[in-house]
């Protein structure tokens, strides 16, 4: 193995733990949600909007930390990343009530905004053309997988010590981690250009514009604009089970923590799974044969199989057969998790690499606008109408929706000469 070789399988491994870490602090308030909420008296459209205040923050540094990844490098941008979400996750155990625990979380999500893109720019920097969508599905399949775990561990240490203890035995993790990463990982490559050029030996996309063009010219591409919307639908779902889900197993269906701790690792555990496999099909399918459209089988599994996750919510909605709901979520989070690679493929596949932080980071912005309005959604839903099923029907309604976009609209850019002059950089 040579040293890039042994340099990037680092910083694939890193790179996941990255992602489960980062999950596990992030669905550690949701498992966690009872025990605060009757400490500090709050009702579901306060947890809702509490919720929704991880986004806020989020949504916001999913841009500014993309940019920040093209102007100062993704190592330097996720390692102050990672410290400050790491300390602002630990300081909600000085929360006193409503407010504090607000402003704690959009911090917090303003720490955690910049992971996707830094990751997906690391990615790019690191990795060949026909590879980047398998290793974006391998390195984001750490996501669900914290998640996953985050029941046991958040739970167990919840009912035997405290929710306080909890916050501050992942603080704790993530600044180690942060010290792996400074220690162990390159900047960039030292031969990039070099390796890159060796195409006998790898595929090189030739969907990917390999010239400098202004950001506003992929903005404005349907392309770019139908994969965020998709992304939006993507993350509506993804944070409705995030943050209602453990409440919904306990105010819907009537179980208690100990359990919830349990049945929560199901959906996230296939997840982990499909998100890992997902990529690594989707550039199987690519390189099966000459598509017409290269975008095709990206196209293909995108709306498939968000298509597929929005409709087993709504069949969730519509039983009350227990078995059936926990199938149908996992089948959800299964189809929903297949699809979460495939949006980074696409940026990657036809953004110049100098754009790839920013033009990610803006699609991830527009994704996780969801993430501010579901949750609020979701706990305004339940308040008026003492029920989870007209927000589960909602969100798988926007599966759907942001399906058929993908579907219709995510093709190959059809430029010509002129329109790459015209907004070369």
């Amino acid at each position: 193995m040579n040293d890039i070789a042994k340099k990037r399988k680092i910083i694939m491994i890193l790179l996941f733990a990255c992602g489960v870490i980062n999950y596990l602090d992030r669905s550690a308030l949701s498992i966690s949600a009872g025990h605060i909420a009757g400490e500090f008296a709050l009702s579901s459209s306060e947890m809702g909007i509490i919720f929704s205040a991880f986004s806020v923050g989020y949504a916001l540094f999913n841009l500014v930390g993309g940019m920040a990844a093209d102007k100062f490098g993704p190592k330097d941008t996720l390692l102050v990343a990672v410290i400050v979400w790491s300390l602002f996750s630990g300081a909600l155990i000085f929360a006193v009530g409503f407010l504090s625990i607000l402003i704690i979380r959009i911090i917090f999500g303003m720490a955690e905004g910049p992971l996707s893109t830094t990751m997906n720019k690391t990615i790019d920097l690191w990795y060949p053309d026909n590879k980047k969508t398998s290793v974006m599905g391998i390195c984001s399949s750490g996501t669900p997988l914290g998640a996953a775990i985050s029941g046991p561990i958040v739970g167990y240490i919840t009912l035997n010590v405290g929710w306080r203890e909890s916050f501050i035995v992942i603080t704790l993790i993530g600044l180690v981690w942060a010290l792996i990463w400074y220690k162990m990982v390159d900047k960039k490559p030292a031969k990039v250009s070099e390796e890159f050029n060796q195409k006998a030996e790898e595929k090189i996309s030739t969907t990917k514009i390999r010239v400098t063009l202004r950001k506003g010219f992929y903005l404005k591409r349907p392309t770019i604009i139908f994969t965020a919307l998709a992304f939006f639908a993507y993350n509506y779902i993804l944070f409705f089970f995030l943050t209602w889900f453990p409440s919904y197993l306990q105010k819907g269906l009537g179980i208690g923590l100990e359990e919830v701790s349990l049945i929560s690792v199901i959906p996230w555990t296939f997840g982990f799974v499909a998100i890992a496999i997902g990529g690594i099909i989707s550039d199987k399918i690519t390189d099966s044969r000459e598509w017409k459209d290269p975008l095709t089988p990206k196209r293909l599994v995108l709306g498939i199989c968000l298509l597929i996750s929005g409709g087993a919510v709504i069949v969730a909605a519509n039983t009350t057969n227990f078995i059936l709901i926990i199938a149908m979520i996992t089948v959800s989070v299964f189809a929903l998790y297949f699809t979460g690679g495939i949006y980074w493929g696409v940026v990657n596949d036809i953004v110049d690499s100098s754009n790839v932080g920013s033009i990610g980071g803006a699609m991830h912005a527009v994704g996780n606008c969801a993430g501010i309005l579901g949750p609020a959604i979701t706990g305004f839903i339940v308040q008026a109408t003492d029920s989870f099923i007209p927000a589960f029907i909602l969100a798988g309604t926007i599966g759907v929706l942001g399906a058929l976009g993908a579907l219709i609209n995510v093709k190959k850019l059809n430029i010509s000469e002129s329109e790459i002059a015209l907004n070369k950089k």
